[in-house]
């Protein structure tokens, strides 16, 4: 046990720091493995590097297929063409609700959280400029949008934090939409109010928009983008195909990207390039991913896993408690949605199916609580998607990382314990 707790303290330290986890996430496994009795050389070459091969070989296809879709969206301008016709639709005087809303349209239809973020940005300064609202509620504006419902909790959704629970409950991207809608609902709406009423202390007290120091991103380029109603089509496809016809998501991926190549004829020029950025994304994407599951695979063969286990297992009420806990923890010491969860299923998951088998909790409740669970402390202050926001946005932590704790951290983890409070009294 005290050696589990002393590697996920280098894991979260090292992190926190800014080191990588490709090659944090082995030394971490090291001490693991060491403190629990194993040869290292072995934990590392055979049940570390075990555990990281079968994760990538089940999930780069989805990584890679998602980062090109994401990729071409971006490059043919379609993302953008999603965001401005949203914006214009909600208006001004509602900028926060507009840039809201484009993150998520575009993050539900698959795009990928990072991707979204350089789309909306541009049309967030503009949308601010004119309302005159401060610059430092952007980042959490953003974070709303691409972080929270869209990628853990809208039954469908094609983010990988929806998709990895899937192998280990045998279940699928629409698993408990109740649960799912219901703590949906409680992010969106609470971060969405809590943002108006920053909005309105700010103004009070004086602060309002002010240009950004780097004006590169500051200009929206429409003239070349494809129309709105084009440029949604593979969003829909790519949706409707993966929960209506129920095909498999690699599938369903395929056909969104064979849309955008065909809806783009003119564009085929930037297809090679687009297509060449996003496979290279998505193999650092995968890598951290699976150093991440690595080190669970570790975790899961020493002795005291079973102590650990029993511990997490014998937390009082329903059994759905203990899984959030577990995969908020791990979450928050990766500072990644999906690593965290990658380890706590890798360890667990085979518990919990068994516990579902036993007890007539659905899998598919474990599914929706372990995808939202992994969107709760994954937002801490070292988390990448947060640092690469504020590296596109200006802002600093000490400027924005109060509203993006509440929308991204605090409210998600608030919305999972009303899911599971419903569920304990047979309301869900």
């Amino acid at each position: 046990m005290l050696g589990i707790l002393l590697g996920l303290i280098v894991l979260m330290a090292l992190a926190y720091l800014g080191w990588s986890i490709i090659w944090v996430a082995p030394i971490a496994a090291g001490v693991v493995a060491v403190t629990g009795g194993l040869d290292l050389l072995d934990a590392y070459k055979d049940t570390y590097m075990g555990g990281f091969v079968d994760f990538a070989k089940a999930w780069f296809p989805v990584f890679m297929l998602g980062a090109i879709f994401g990729k071409l969206m971006e490059d043919t301008g379609m993302a953008r063409s999603v965001a401005v016709a949203l914006t214009k639709l909600i208006g001004t005087k509602r900028a926060i609700l507009g840039v809201l809303a484009s993150a998520a349209v575009l993050t539900y239809g698959g795009v990928s959280l990072f991707v979204v973020v350089f789309a909306v940005y541009p049309l967030a300064l503009s949308l601010f400029r004119e309302a005159n609202i401060s610059r430092k509620l952007i980042p959490a504006t953003v974070a709303l949008g691409a972080f929270t419902f869209t990628m853990t909790a809208i039954p469908g959704t094609p983010q990988i934090q929806n998709l990895i629970p899937m192998q280990y409950f045998q279940t699928d991207a629409m698993a408990a939409p109740a649960m799912g809608i219901i703590a949906a609902i409680i992010m969106a709406v609470g971060g969405y109010f809590y943002l108006r009423w920053q909005e309105k202390k700010l103004t009070n007290k004086g602060e309002v928009f002010t240009e950004p120091n780097d004006k590169n991103m500051m200009e929206v380029e429409e003239e070349d983008d494809p129309n709105f109603l084009l440029s949604v089509l593979p969003l829909l496809t790519v949706l409707i195909t993966l929960n209506v016809f129920g095909w498999d998501v690699v599938a369903a991926l395929i056909a969104g990207i064979l849309l955008i190549m065909v809806l783009n004829p003119g564009k085929f020029k930037r297809f090679i390039s687009s297509m060449n950025k996003g496979a290279n994304g998505s193999v650092i994407a995968i890598i951290n991913t699976s150093a991440a599951v690595g080190f669970g695979t570790v975790v899961r063969e020493v002795p005291g896993f079973e102590r650990l286990t029993e511990l997490l297992m014998g937390v009082k009420g329903h059994p759905l408690i203990s899984e959030a806990i577990a995969v908020n923890i791990l979450a928050g010491a990766t500072g990644s949605a999906s690593g965290g969860m990658g380890i706590a299923l890798e360890a667990l998951g085979s518990k919990y199916y068994e516990i579902a088998q036993n007890t007539g909790i659905s899998p598919e409740a474990f599914h929706r609580i372990a995808s939202l669970s992994s969107g709760g402390l994954d937002a801490l202050p070292h988390n990448g998607a947060v640092l690469t926001l504020f590296a596109i946005t200006g802002m600093t932590h000490k400027d924005s990382y109060k509203d993006i704790f509440v929308v991204a951290v605090l409210i998600p983890i608030i919305s999972v314990a009303f899911v599971i409070l419903l569920a304990s009294i047979g309301i869900l």
